[in-house]
């Protein structure tokens, strides 16, 4: 099992300027990193992967597609920079050394319609996921399709909605992920939830129910652990992903109004101790 910090409970832009915490999260014990991908600068993108490689840290990204770039818009001119905006999202993927970029790739964050989706939206987002996929395995980079909550999208809720997504496309660099943060709103059973998507999973987001640092909240850890290890995962990354107050924007996007614990170091050693603590128990 691989080990790993989402780099969002920082900042979204991940410089030079926090390479000191990159190697503070080496020292603690991560396997790597996750990698905010919105300001898509190739030359900050390359330094990253740089100094990545010398410390010998993996690394995963994440990214969003917005209003005006969402693979599922009736617009064609639209879905096309969708399109490319997972392309350059790969290119940075590619410079950084990331092996899978991740995330709400499939549809506009938090843009709404008032309905469900439409089985137009359905075959519009596989028609472009399945070009970023061709893309991506061109820069040997896997896309993740990861399901959000009802509050935060309309698209892909669950994971079996997620896994049937993937399926049908048929990529192999297309798979989906399994987040707790989001099961624990929307699915009835973990255990279903994961065995709904295991065949497609190739990643993990490990976030409490509010935000903060894994095994202080209510998430039922001990049901998503055991199926995971039932379907046999173990090959991606176990990724704390945690939100704070460092950044307001950030915070705003991703409701934070709290501080929640005493420092963004603390939740990443406590959040690694108990993943794997439970993992190996």
């Amino acid at each position: 099992m691989k080990y790993g910090m989402n780099l969002l409970l920082w900042n979204s832009e991940i410089t030079e300027e926090h390479f000191p915490v990159i190697e503070q999260l080496k020292a603690i014990g991560f396997d790597g990193v996750e990698l905010p991908m919105f300001n898509l600068d190739g030359e900050n993108f390359r330094k990253l992967g740089t100094k990545l490689g010398e410390l010998d840290l993996g690394a995963t990204a994440v990214t969003v597609c917005t209003p005006e770039a969402n693979p599922i818009d009736p617009d064609p001119a639209v879905r096309a920079a969708g399109l490319n905006h997972l392309k350059q999202a790969i290119d940075m993927c590619a410079l950084a050394g990331a092996t899978h970029l991740c995330g709400p790739i499939h549809s506009a964050l938090g843009e709404f319609s008032g309905a469900g989706r439409t089985d137009d939206e359905w075959n519009w987002g596989k028609e472009t996921l399945e070009k970023a996929a061709d893309y991506g395995k061109a820069n040997d980079v896997t896309l993740v399709v990861e399901y959000l909550n009802r509050f935060e999208c309309y698209f892909l809720n669950c994971a079996a909605d997620a896994g049937r997504f993937c399926r049908e496309v048929g990529h192999s660099h297309l798979k989906t992920m399994y987040d707790t943060f989001h099961a624990n709103i929307e699915e009835k059973s973990l255990t279903d939830a994961v065995k709904a998507c295991a065949d497609q999973m190739v990643h993990v987001h490990i976030s409490e129910n509010d935000r903060s640092t894994p095994g202080q909240g209510g998430v039922n850890w001990d049901e998503s652990f055991a199926a995971l290890k039932e379907v046999g995962y173990s090959e991606g990354y176990l990724m704390i992903e945690a939100f704070g107050l460092a950044l307001p924007d950030l915070a705003a996007a991703t409701r934070i109004w709290r501080k929640m614990f005493d420092t963004e170091l603390k939740l990443a050693e406590d959040g690694l101790r108990f993943m794997k603590s439970r993992w190996e128990a």
